[in-house]
């Protein structure tokens, strides 16, 4: 192939065309940020902006309900945007006497997305991609990465984002803002300082919004890859730094799933002269990182506990001894017929929920090895054993063998059929991401909430069209009625593929093509 496109599976949206391929994966930009308002004392809906008093501005929506009585709410607007008084149940933000605080959401007023996406269709290339980006500035809270026929490569984090510089957050926090913008990129700015405005980028299509020469970007690398983590190791021979906190974080722990991730993807790029078939292996792997990096020890400390008994979390004794070599027998992938990986998903879960990560490994993570730290579970940490305990019971209570195949114990049911379902969840790090809900009174994972969904490998070999497989997992209707609704989640289940067909000869000799035409009734 002249150019392959390895992407992540935890995407919102993918495409290609005759020359391009790309993918959106969520993007840890900030889009939005907060102003502390000063308020008046003798009116609450009066601020201050540089001792000058400024008026809120009200506004009166009501909405019509279906079978029911219309529904009226009043907002308060100011200069930076309305009031809110939380950020969901972690951030409160009381509206008192002397504050408010104000929400500043640049995409509230951004249009643009359209013509991003036109710009895509057009492109020749991914300098049409970035060209296109450059250009609109319409991608809301997504990261694009793309491939070309000619061997090209891209990756950028161009959003639109509140322009929170680093000087910015440090010169004009709050203190709620010094807490909470280090740790999120959520910034809190004095409102009561005109200086504390966020100003405007020569490059940028509107006010208080990030330049594109503000991205994070890199072009032309061997591989781009990215699992919904920063910007900072999409490649991890080139990291992208220098960028604002606002856009993410840099010299932090990655996910799992990034660092196997970065694993089999810069294997693949060594190797070279990537085909599209290399790409849908790799979809499939269902490769567990965190089983190879804990299951063999959490096996031989299975293995060493007195009297083969730990105790749960409820304080009883589980006797945990079955489990030791089923531990230790786990191939460390999510395959639905992989024995032991309902057992140390169970263990994972409980055990990550419970153990904070500084103490869940010997060694810690560094800035300069951060693809394979940290490592070597801390098997003197009480909570391995009590998670091993709770997994263990949990799953006999619901009559679940401890070497139960997964796929009988993670599925999906359309129309009365249980379609098993291979893959696993973030936490794991497998790279098919699949985040089924567990069923507490009948045990078992019986639907998955969200995860792989569009997939595609798609690669270019000279010819006028590119070579292109697909996946719709969650099957190609809602309709449960129609024979379409679980197509494509049993050709999930079986890891099988839908050949794309691009070019016009291609659709036309498709056995199953069916024409339905479409005319207006007068």
């Amino acid at each position: 192939m002249a150019g392959a496109s390895l992407l992540g599976t935890s995407t919102i949206s993918i495409g290609h065309n005759a020359h391009v391929a790309w993918s959106h994966t969520v993007a840890t930009g900030v889009t939005l940020n907060l102003h502390q308002l000063t308020l008046d004392p003798g009116d609450p809906t009066v601020y201050l902006v540089d001792g000058r008093r400024e008026r809120m501005t009200k506004r009166t929506v009501t909405v019509p309900v279906a079978g029911g009585q219309p529904v009226t709410r009043t907002q308060w607007w100011t200069r930076y945007g309305p009031v809110v008084t939380s950020l969901g149940a972690s951030l409160p933000l009381p509206w008192t006497a002397t504050t408010a605080f104000a929400l500043n959401d640049p995409n509230a007023t951004n249009l643009r997305a359209s013509d991003t996406a036109l710009g895509f269709s057009r492109a020749r290339g991914t300098a049409d991609m970035l060209a296109a980006l450059r250009r609109t500035q319409g991608i809301p809270w997504v990261n694009t990465i793309a491939a070309d026929s000619r061997g090209h490569t891209l990756f950028t984090q161009s959003q639109v984002l509140p322009r929170i510089t680093d000087e910015l957050a440090e010169r004009c926090s709050t203190p709620l803002g010094r807490a909470t913008y280090p740790a999120s990129g959520v910034a809190v700015l004095d409102g009561s300082r005109g200086a504390c405005a966020l100003g405007r980028d020569r490059d940028a299509v509107q006010p208080g919004i990030f330049g594109p020469s503000r991205m994070p970007t890199l072009t032309d690398a061997p591989y781009a890859e990215n699992s919904n983590d920063s910007a900072w190791l999409t490649n991890a021979d080139r990291p992208l730094t220098g960028y604002e906190r606002v856009f993410g974080t840099v010299g932090t722990p990655r996910s799992l799933r990034t660092r196997g991730a970065l694993e089999d993807v810069a294997a693949m790029a060594d190797r070279g002269r990537l085909t599209v078939r290399d790409l849908q292996r790799q979809q499939f792997a269902n490769r567990a990182p965190a089983g190879g990096l804990a299951a063999a020890d959490a096996a031989r400390a299975c293995a060493a506990l007195p009297g083969g008994t730990a105790t749960g979390s409820d304080g009883r004794a589980v006797d945990v001894r079955a489990a030791c070599p089923v531990l230790a027998a786990w191939d460390r992938t999510m395959e639905t017929g992989s024995r032991g990986a309902l057992l140390f998903d169970r263990f994972w879960r409980k055990l990550t929920a419970a153990v904070p990560a500084e103490r869940l490994w010997k060694v810690p993570f560094s800035a300069a090895d951060p693809v394979r730290t940290p490592h070597t579970l801390n098997t003197a940490e009480p909570g391995v054993a009590t998670a091993l305990a709770d997994a263990v019971a949990e799953l006999r209570a619901a009559g679940i063998p401890l070497d139960a195949p997964l796929g009988e114990h993670q599925y999906v049911v359309r129309g009365g059929e249980r379609i098993p379902v291979g893959g696993g969840t973030e936490a794991l790090g497998v790279w098919n991401k699949i985040e089924p809900r567990w069923d507490t009174e009948r045990g078992g994972y019986r639907e998955v909430v969200h995860g792989s969904s569009y997939l595609q490998a798609v690669g270019f070999d000279g010819g006028p069209c590119p070579v292109a497989r697909t996946l719709l997992t969650y099957g190609q209707s809602s309709d449960p009625t129609s024979p379409r609704s679980a197509d494509q989640t049993r050709l999930f289940s079986e890891e099988k593929w839908v050949t794309s067909r691009f070019c016009e000869k291609d659709i036309r000799s498709s056995p199953d093509l069916e024409v339905v035409r479409v005319r207006e009734r007068r």
